[in-house]
Protein backbone atom coordinates (compact mmCIF):
# COMPACT_ATOMS: atom_id res chain seq x y z
CA UNK A 1 0.00 0.00 0.00
CA UNK A 2 1.27 3.23 -1.24
CA UNK A 3 1.95 5.62 1.99
CA UNK A 4 -0.68 8.44 1.98
CA UNK A 5 0.47 12.35 2.09
CA UNK A 6 -1.00 12.65 5.81
CA UNK A 7 2.51 10.50 6.42
CA UNK A 8 4.29 12.85 4.47
CA UNK A 9 2.60 15.81 6.14
CA UNK A 10 3.36 15.35 9.48
CA UNK A 11 5.08 18.32 11.47
CA UNK A 12 7.85 16.94 13.10
CA UNK A 13 10.85 15.54 9.76
CA UNK A 14 13.13 14.00 12.42
CA UNK A 15 10.29 11.31 12.91
CA UNK A 16 8.99 10.94 9.55
CA UNK A 17 12.88 10.06 8.56
CA UNK A 18 12.84 7.48 11.22
CA UNK A 19 9.65 6.35 9.94
CA UNK A 20 10.56 5.89 6.43
CA UNK A 21 12.97 3.39 7.61
CA UNK A 22 11.63 -0.35 6.72
CA UNK A 23 9.29 1.42 3.98
CA UNK A 24 9.62 0.51 -0.02
CA UNK A 25 10.76 2.67 -2.32
CA UNK A 26 9.90 1.69 -5.77
CA UNK A 27 10.18 3.10 -9.67
CA UNK A 28 8.29 2.07 -12.16
CA UNK A 29 10.86 3.53 -15.84
CA UNK A 30 10.73 2.43 -19.19
CA UNK A 31 7.91 -0.18 -17.56
CA UNK A 32 10.91 -1.67 -15.32
CA UNK A 33 10.04 -1.90 -12.30
CA UNK A 34 12.98 -1.75 -9.58
CA UNK A 35 13.50 -0.73 -5.43
CA UNK A 36 14.03 -1.78 -1.82
CA UNK A 37 14.01 -1.35 1.51
CA UNK A 38 15.05 2.05 2.83
CA UNK A 39 17.85 1.23 4.92
CA UNK A 40 19.23 5.18 5.58
CA UNK A 41 17.62 8.81 5.81
CA UNK A 42 18.74 11.95 6.26
CA UNK A 43 16.73 14.76 7.52
CA UNK A 44 16.61 18.98 6.85
CA UNK A 45 15.00 21.10 8.68
CA UNK A 46 14.83 24.46 6.79
CA UNK A 47 14.34 27.37 7.46
CA UNK A 48 17.09 27.39 10.59
CA UNK A 49 19.15 24.37 9.18
CA UNK A 50 22.21 25.77 7.50
CA UNK A 51 22.51 22.64 5.19
CA UNK A 52 19.23 22.75 3.27
CA UNK A 53 19.17 23.94 -0.19
CA UNK A 54 15.96 26.17 1.80
CA UNK A 55 18.16 27.42 5.13
CA UNK A 56 16.42 31.40 5.32
CA UNK A 57 13.62 30.56 3.50
CA UNK A 58 15.80 31.25 0.26
CA UNK A 59 13.51 30.67 -2.97
CA UNK A 60 15.16 30.05 -6.38
CA UNK A 61 13.57 27.77 -9.79
CA UNK A 62 15.63 24.67 -7.92
CA UNK A 63 14.10 25.20 -4.07
CA UNK A 64 10.45 25.93 -5.54
CA UNK A 65 9.48 22.31 -4.44
CA UNK A 66 10.25 22.59 -0.92
CA UNK A 67 7.51 24.62 -0.32
CA UNK A 68 4.59 22.23 -1.89
CA UNK A 69 2.93 20.01 0.56
CA UNK A 70 4.86 16.94 1.70
CA UNK A 71 4.70 13.75 -0.48
CA UNK A 72 6.79 15.11 -3.36
CA UNK A 73 10.03 14.61 -4.93
CA UNK A 74 12.98 16.44 -4.98
CA UNK A 75 15.52 15.48 -7.12
CA UNK A 76 18.81 17.91 -7.82
CA UNK A 77 21.94 17.28 -9.59
CA UNK A 78 25.11 16.92 -6.78
CA UNK A 79 28.82 17.58 -8.10
CA UNK A 80 27.68 17.92 -11.62
CA UNK A 81 27.52 14.27 -11.75
CA UNK A 82 24.60 12.30 -9.23
CA UNK A 83 21.11 12.84 -8.72
CA UNK A 84 20.13 13.02 -5.13
CA UNK A 85 16.71 11.95 -4.13
CA UNK A 86 14.67 13.63 -1.65
CA UNK A 87 10.96 13.78 -0.02
CA UNK A 88 9.49 16.92 0.52
CA UNK A 89 7.87 16.67 3.83
CA UNK A 90 5.29 19.26 6.41
CA UNK A 91 2.76 21.76 4.91
CA UNK A 92 3.05 24.53 2.61
CA UNK A 93 5.41 26.51 2.99
CA UNK A 94 7.23 24.46 5.50
CA UNK A 95 10.39 23.47 3.93
CA UNK A 96 11.65 20.15 5.16
CA UNK A 97 12.59 17.52 3.09
CA UNK A 98 14.58 13.81 3.67
CA UNK A 99 17.29 12.62 1.52
CA UNK A 100 16.64 8.98 1.30
CA UNK A 101 20.80 7.66 1.35
CA UNK A 102 20.46 4.06 1.26
CA UNK A 103 17.97 1.17 -0.04
CA UNK A 104 18.53 -2.64 0.20
CA UNK A 105 17.80 -3.57 -3.12
CA UNK A 106 14.86 -6.53 -3.54
CA UNK A 107 12.96 -5.99 -6.68
CA UNK A 108 14.32 -5.53 -9.90
CA UNK A 109 18.03 -6.72 -9.17
CA UNK A 110 19.26 -7.34 -12.64
CA UNK A 111 17.96 -3.50 -13.98
CA UNK A 112 19.48 -1.88 -11.23
CA UNK A 113 22.65 -3.66 -11.77
CA UNK A 114 22.92 -2.99 -15.25
CA UNK A 115 22.01 0.69 -14.87
CA UNK A 116 25.02 0.55 -11.95
CA UNK A 117 27.21 -1.46 -14.76
CA UNK A 118 27.97 -4.16 -11.92
CA UNK A 119 28.81 -7.44 -12.29
CA UNK A 120 28.61 -8.77 -8.32
CA UNK A 121 25.77 -7.88 -6.12
CA UNK A 122 26.96 -6.04 -2.97
CA UNK A 123 26.22 -2.51 -0.60
CA UNK A 124 27.55 -0.39 -3.07
CA UNK A 125 24.61 -0.79 -5.20
CA UNK A 126 21.98 1.19 -3.71
CA UNK A 127 24.63 2.38 -0.90
CA UNK A 128 24.92 6.18 -1.05
CA UNK A 129 22.23 8.50 -2.52
CA UNK A 130 23.88 9.02 -5.59
CA UNK A 131 24.25 5.35 -6.22
CA UNK A 132 20.77 4.61 -5.54
CA UNK A 133 19.25 7.22 -7.50
CA UNK A 134 21.37 5.54 -11.07
CA UNK A 135 19.76 1.73 -9.65
CA UNK A 136 16.25 3.29 -9.71
CA UNK A 137 16.50 4.99 -12.59
CA UNK A 138 15.94 8.59 -11.23
CA UNK A 139 17.21 11.67 -13.21
CA UNK A 140 16.45 15.58 -13.01
CA UNK A 141 13.34 14.64 -14.65
CA UNK A 142 11.43 12.91 -11.87
CA UNK A 143 12.00 16.05 -9.35
CA UNK A 144 8.32 17.55 -8.05
CA UNK A 145 6.20 14.55 -8.73
CA UNK A 146 3.58 12.83 -6.43
CA UNK A 147 4.59 10.14 -4.82
CA UNK A 148 1.12 9.30 -5.44
CA UNK A 149 2.07 8.68 -9.07
CA UNK A 150 2.86 5.44 -10.94
CA UNK A 151 6.81 6.88 -11.29
CA UNK A 152 8.39 6.92 -7.66
CA UNK A 153 6.23 5.77 -5.41
CA UNK A 154 7.04 4.34 -1.61
CA UNK A 155 5.50 1.69 -0.12
CA UNK A 156 4.51 0.23 3.54
CA UNK A 157 4.79 -3.52 3.42
CA UNK A 158 4.36 -3.88 7.27
CA UNK A 159 7.71 -3.69 8.44
CA UNK A 160 8.39 -2.04 11.65
CA UNK A 161 11.62 -0.83 12.96
CA UNK A 162 12.14 -0.61 16.63
CA UNK A 163 13.42 2.69 18.08
CA UNK A 164 15.98 1.10 19.75
CA UNK A 165 17.35 -0.72 16.11
CA UNK A 166 17.64 2.82 14.87
CA UNK A 167 21.39 4.87 14.72
CA UNK A 168 21.98 8.17 14.54
CA UNK A 169 24.77 10.35 13.28
CA UNK A 170 25.69 13.25 12.21
CA UNK A 171 24.90 14.12 8.21
CA UNK A 172 27.18 13.52 5.55
CA UNK A 173 29.44 16.46 3.33
CA UNK A 174 27.90 19.13 5.00
CA UNK A 175 30.96 20.89 6.85
CA UNK A 176 30.23 23.63 5.66
CA UNK A 177 26.50 24.24 7.77
CA UNK A 178 28.49 25.00 11.37
CA UNK A 179 26.23 23.88 13.96
CA UNK A 180 24.35 21.96 11.95
CA UNK A 181 27.24 20.05 10.51
CA UNK A 182 26.85 18.03 13.89
CA UNK A 183 23.05 17.74 14.26
CA UNK A 184 22.28 13.61 14.65
CA UNK A 185 19.90 13.86 11.52
CA UNK A 186 21.48 10.82 9.85
CA UNK A 187 19.67 7.65 10.19
CA UNK A 188 19.79 3.69 9.52
CA UNK A 189 18.66 0.57 10.61
CA UNK A 190 21.07 -0.73 12.77
CA UNK A 191 23.65 -3.19 11.32
CA UNK A 192 22.41 -3.16 7.78
CA UNK A 193 24.70 -4.10 5.45
CA UNK A 194 23.43 -2.04 2.74
CA UNK A 195 23.77 1.37 4.82
CA UNK A 196 26.61 3.93 2.64
CA UNK A 197 30.06 3.75 4.54
CA UNK A 198 30.21 7.27 5.01
CA UNK A 199 32.52 8.28 8.25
Amino acid sequence: MKLSNDFYQRDDVLQVSQDLLGKQLLTCIDGKVTGGVIVETEAYKAPEDKASHAFGNKRTSRTETFYKAGGVSYVYMCYGIHFLFNIITNKVDVPHAVLVRAIEPIEGLDIMMERRKKKKLDYTLTAGPGALSQALGITKSHNNLSLQGDAIWIEDQGKVVDANDITARPRVGIAYAEEYALKPWRFSISGNKWVSKAK
